[in-house]
């Protein structure tokens, strides 16, 4: 490990911090350290971190803005890596979008609606990187990335940066190619519409209200834990088996949204993982449904 360091050090990538606690960089404020968090600069360090990574054969791990992911309480072994405000460019050309790997997923529909331009109103309230997005298939009211998306830049773990269309990302539910070929999403190239901006601000308005209205966003959580069984709702299931409000330690699921769990002050990663399988457990007992989580668990335990 020292020399990795001492290498990356050498190339002068960026920000290389030790044993760094990786709680404050997840929305969940869950999580232990990172034997090495590394925040290359720029695309060309980012690739440079990577080639190093691979030539001292040590593991690495893509956090973007922490959302939708939760650590082990023991952290992660080998390098995290966190991209720089580098790749948090955006720039609009017509109807299409170009967007930087760690842009808010959040902000770029905000500054969308401003040009005038429909397609992203669903997100309205998505939290996360617009590379996280890419890589989960973000989606909710009866749309997805995969829908608006035209191809993204993705950084493999070679250091080879390549671009993958649409149609190579092999998108499903809540579900790319991504998830089985390591890569860092570095930048996505969407293709939109020009509406009319009234009915754009109106529609990502309603949206904002309805998650403010129906989900706990003001404490620590990580968005949707279970995906939505076909024909059915995840909320519904978990509602129904009588665990709203549940408690494990300071994590508890939620009073309001039965799919949520929050970080209500110290929760462990133990304790949202005890409540996950709760979940799972009783909704399988009562319903014969089988939860799958949406969230990522990452770390050692």
């Amino acid at each position: 490990m020292h020399q990795l360091i001492s290498d990356l050090q050498a190339a002068q990538v960026g920000e290389i911090l030790t044993n760094e606690k990786l709680a404050p960089y997840t929305t969940w404020k869950i999580g232990g350290p990172a034997d090495l968090l590394i925040i290359p600069e720029d695309k060309q360090k980012l690739a440079a971190t990577v080639r190093l990574l691979r030539q001292h054969e040590t593991p690495w791990t893509i956090i973007g803005r922490g959302s939708n992911l939760l650590i082990g309480d023991k952290g992660i072994r080998g390098a995290v890596i966190k991209l720089s405000r580098d790749f948090e460019n955006l720039r609009f050309e017509g109807e299409t979008a170009y967007v930087g790997g760690a842009y808010s997923f959040i902000k770029l529909t905000v500054m969308a609606g401003k040009e005038g331009l429909t397609g992203l109103e669903f997100a309205g309230g998505i939290p996360g990187s617009v590379g996280g997005a890419v890589y989960m298939n973000a989606g909710a009211h009866g749309s997805d990335v995969s829908r608006i998306l035209k191809q993204a830049e993705v950084l493999l773990d070679t250091g080879e940066l390549i671009t993958m269309r649409n149609s190579d990302l092999q998108y499903a539910y809540r579900h790319s190619v991504l998830h089985t070929l390591p890569g860092i999403v570095t930048e996505a190239v969407f293709e939109l519409k020009y509406g009319d901006r009234k009915q754009i601000a109106s529609a990502l308005a309603a949206h904002k209200a309805r998650r403010l209205r129906t989900q706990p966003l003001q404490l620590a959580c990580a968005g949707s834990v279970f995906r939505n069984p076909e024909g059915n709702h995840a909320a519904k299931l978990i509602e129904e088996a009588g665990l709203k409000g549940t408690m494990i330690g300071e994590a508890v699921i939620s009073p309001l949204h039965a799919n949520f769990i929050v970080n209500t002050g110290e929760a462990s990663a133990e304790d949202v993982l005890a409540l996950i399988a709760l979940a799972q457990r009783t909704v399988l007992e009562k319903f014969g449904v089988e939860l799958q989580p949406e969230v990522l668990v990452v770390g050692e335990r």
